[in-house]
């Protein structure tokens, strides 16, 4: 039962990665928006990490050999991201709909969840590798 969980989270998973990553193309403005402005080139990164996001929706459904690795990968791409979201969250970025301050900090609140959500879907670090028969 609980592998079926764990399938159901990851594909849940994987849709929203894909359609993240769409969005980074058909929203760039929005995405622009939580970009720090420091950072060269933004539009170009913006439609980098909507590839890498559509990357990893498919990684995870269809790399079985990998998954743990997914896993941590994907974990550590939420981790890169949240200097973005930290970014809106400070400056108060009115963008996917966040228009208040309160919005966009339990927004920011979220990322850990994805973090452990990624890393338990994908069976890492809390399941076992099995001994090769």
């Amino acid at each position: 039962m609980l592998e079926h969980i764990r399938t159901l989270t990851r594909w849940g998973l994987a849709s929203f990665m894909v359609v993240a990553g769409v969005g980074h193309f058909l929203a760039t403005d929005d995405f622009l928006g939580q970009t720090p402005t420091w950072l060269p080139l933004r539009e170009e990164l913006v439609w980098v990490s909507g590839a890498i996001e559509i990357g990893f929706a498919i990684a995870l459904v269809a790399w079985r050999s990998r998954r743990r690795e997914v896993g941590w990968a994907l974990a550590a791409f939420f981790v890169l991201v949240f200097p973005g979201n930290l970014h809106q969250a400070i400056n108060g970025t009115d963008t996917f709909g966040l228009d208040t301050d309160t919005e966009r900090w339990v927004r920011l609140s979220f990322q850990p969840v994805l973090i452990v959500v990624a890393l338990w879907a994908t069976g890492t670090p809390f399941t076992r590798r099995r001994a090769p028969a």
